[in-house]
């Protein structure tokens, strides 16, 4: 039964057939929820006496896993299928050569378990400070053997309910109008047996190798089952089709002991470093770049796979010719022309012992009965961890561990709303405090730093602007439906607080070393380039229409007014003039109030002078918890230049609740000294 969890764990599915493979790519949408259309070939009239759980997984990779903490955490009811013995059953294969390029920095200089977050691109989230990879790995780049034992004590220490040996071979869908989503997802097993969901998370990865069907493409080896030992190469003339990660890692691998490498693709390639997307080639494995721009006989061609064709000869030679030449000859390979024969400058006009396919991976939609791109019509089903990268395809780092434990969590944390009434987490402050919560956010936050363009918090103001909620990590694109989503309230106005490359730096074709790439002056933060905070203030919630018709190239609609803080060199914004002082004006001139903080004697003086008070004396000072002032504090006020010294000629500083026999108790309040005067500088406002 699904309620039962056992070392050798029963099934808990009732089967159909396989339908055909859709390739997926994604609609807008949190997360790439897919809909189901009620197509269905599965007709149970006991369908209520199913097996049920309120959540079921597919999968138990990184992203299975991570919303399967999520749910545990909060004591739902669910469980995890997975086809395999144990967790993690992608990277007990893949990638071929084992090496991860999901980088482990061990060390950062920090104690900031958050901030360190933003460096580890292996760990999932948990409260658990032993489940860091960095405990499992001293390699920068691990094996994937590492994430394979990480991800079983993920699952064992946890406690996760995750049901082994058990595939998934078919999913319909079963109307039912007292379903959370107006449905059931009736989930078969390879043994025959159903059980119903009444959420589905899809996170079974991308796991069908992406095939180009061309004349000759029998000839092909692929990726997933290509020799891994350099030995099987000797001396070899070797064609790689594709322009990826796997492509170059295969060509890395042999590359000391053939006689030469050829890739070819469709498009240029597209280093990470220049797009800033993870997803493109990485500087580890592009060795190849070298031996091809140092004329060392390796090389890149760019041709469209559909209008080549590959032919065998008789000595067991491919030659690569156009396709057309194929349709017009019905003859034998030797007879078939090639390129060469009328241009005898052919770039691939040697024969190859080897083509080897590396052209990615589609979704596997085989266990669907019938899928269609209309959310609505799919309520309550959602695409988590690799196959749900659409949503940011080469924008972030969604499809990725390090992205998509966060975009996992934001799903959970939209469920958690919807189905249970918990609304989106969050923490109430008072105004005066707004400048540090930005400020500790954009300076430690994984979520922000790693999904920038993506996930975003959002500050909802209150009435009058005596206080504000702060939201974490809330997707971008979904703003127009933040009181739905999150159960809170926008009607006082909010800012959105993001992370942004500059809109020119990035990209195949640009520079990205370029002799003044850097912005150093805060008031060309809005030129920064490299990643830096930007922050959003809107009078109003934006409307659907104006999220879906913002300008090109922005996350988000235009706002009341935005305000970029200037890039650094560190990614540490903390600097009291170049970065705190314009985001705290900025704050003050969207809220018209005065951010700063003041010592007691100050809001005295203010309270006689001012007919409105500063937010922080008219919560601190007037409900006598403002900071009091000393003889000590003023005399550090007037050394700093921050208070005139009106002390009498000739004396000296004393204080007195140091003194032995003062008769004055320590700390009491020091009568107030004359206004102080306007300040000339920004290091004097600070």
């Amino acid at each position: 039964m699904c309620h039962s969890f056992h070392a050798t764990p029963p099934s808990c599915i009732s089967g159909m057939g396989l339908s055909t493979a859709a390739r997926l790519w994604g609609p807008p949408g949190l997360l790439l929820t897919i809909a189901l259309h009620l197509a269905l070939t599965l007709r149970l009239s006991k369908a209520s006496a199913l097996p049920h759980r309120d959540y079921c997984v597919l999968g138990a990779g990184p992203a299975g896993l991570q919303m399967a903490y999520f749910l545990h955490q909060a004591g739902r009811d669910y469980v995890v299928f997975e086809r395999a013995p144990g967790p993690g059953s992608f990277f007990t294969r893949y990638p071929r050569h084992r090496k991860l390029l999901s980088i482990n920095k061990r060390y950062t200089g920090k104690a900031n378990a958050e901030f360190n977050l933003r460096h580890d691109w292996n760990s999932l989230l948990s409260h658990d400070s032993r489940l860091l990879f960095r405990r499992y790995s001293l390699a920068y780049f691990p094996d994937a053997g590492d994430m394979v034992r990480y991800l079983g004590d993920f699952a064992d220490r946890l406690g996760l309910h995750v049901l082994y040996n058990t595939a998934i071979t078919h999913v319909t869908l079963h109307k039912d109008l007292q379903a959370w989503n107006g449905h059931y997802f009736l989930l078969t097993d390879q043994k025959g047996q159903a059980c119903q969901c009444s959420v589905l998370f899809v996170a079974t990865g991308l796991s069908v190798p992406n095939e180009v069907d061309f004349p000759g493409s029998e000839y092909v080896e692929g990726y997933e089952s290509v020799s891994v030992d350099p030995k099987d190469f000797v001396g070899q003339n070797v064609l790689i089709l594709g322009r990826g990660n796997s492509a170059f890692e295969t060509a890395e691998n042999i590359l000391g002991v053939t006689n030469f490498i050829h890739m070819l693709s469709r498009s240029r390639v597209r280093l990470s470093w220049a797009t800033h997307y993870v997803g493109d080639l990485r500087a580890i494995n592009n060795g190849l770049l070298d031996t091809y721009q140092l004329k060392s006989l390796d090389g890149l061609l760019e041709s469209d796979l559909t209008d080549l064709a590959i032919v065998k000869d008789r000595e067991g030679k491919f030659h690569v010719t156009l396709k057309f030449f194929l349709e017009e000859n019905n003859q034998s390979a030797e007879a078939i022309p090639l390129p060469q024969d009328d241009n005898d400058n052919f770039a691939m006009r040697v024969a190859y012992d080897r083509v080897i396919r590396c052209l990615g991976w589609n979704f596997d939609f085989s266990i669907f009965n019938k899928a269609s791109y209309e959310s609505r019509g799919s309520r309550g089903l959602f695409v988590l961890g690799t196959a749900s990268h659409s949503v940011d395809y080469r924008k972030s780092a969604g499809g990725f561990i390090h992205g998509f434990r966060y975009t996992v969590r934001a799903v959970h944390r939209l469920l958690e709303h919807r189905h249970h009434g918990i609304p989106w987490p969050s923490t109430e402050h008072s105004i005066t405090q707004l400048t540090s919560s930005i400020l500790r956010r954009v300076n430690e936050a994984s979520g922000l730093y790693q999904m920038f363009s993506v996930l975003a918090d959002v500050v909802l103001l209150k009435e009058n602007a005596t206080a504000f909620e702060y939201l974490e990590e809330f997707p971008m694109q979904m703003l127009a439906q933040l009181e739905t989503i999150t159960g809170r309230q926008a009607r006082h106005g909010l800012f959105v607080i993001n992370m942004e490359y500059g809109r020119n730096f990035s990209g195949p074709d640009k520079d990205v070393f370029f002799y003044d790439r850097s912005v150093g002056h805060m008031e060309d933060a809005w030129q920064s380039n490299f990643l830096h905070p930007v922050i959003y203030y809107y009078r109003h919630l934006p409307t659907e229409q104006e999220v879906t018709f913002r300008p090109a190239d922005w996350p988000l609609p235009r706002p009341t007014v935005i305000h970029h803080i200037v890039e650094d060199f560190l990614t540490d914004w903390t600097a009291p003039v170049g970065h705190i002082l314009p985001l705290r004006r900025f704050l003050e001139n969207c809220l018209d109030t005065d951010l700063r903080s003041f010592y007691a004697e100050s809001c005295f003086l203010f309270a006689l002078t001012r007919q409105k008070l500063p937010p922080f004396c008219q919560q601190g000072y007037l409900r006598m918890q403002g900071l009091v002032g000393t003889e000590s504090l003023r005399r550090h006020g007037v050394e700093s230049g921050l208070l005139r010294n009106y002390a009498p000629v000739g004396s000296r500083w004393e204080d007195r609740s140091q003194q032995p026999g003062s008769h004055e108790p320590a700390g009491h309040p020091l009568a107030p000294g004359p206004q102080v005067q306007p300040l000339n500088s920004n290091k004097e406002e600070l």
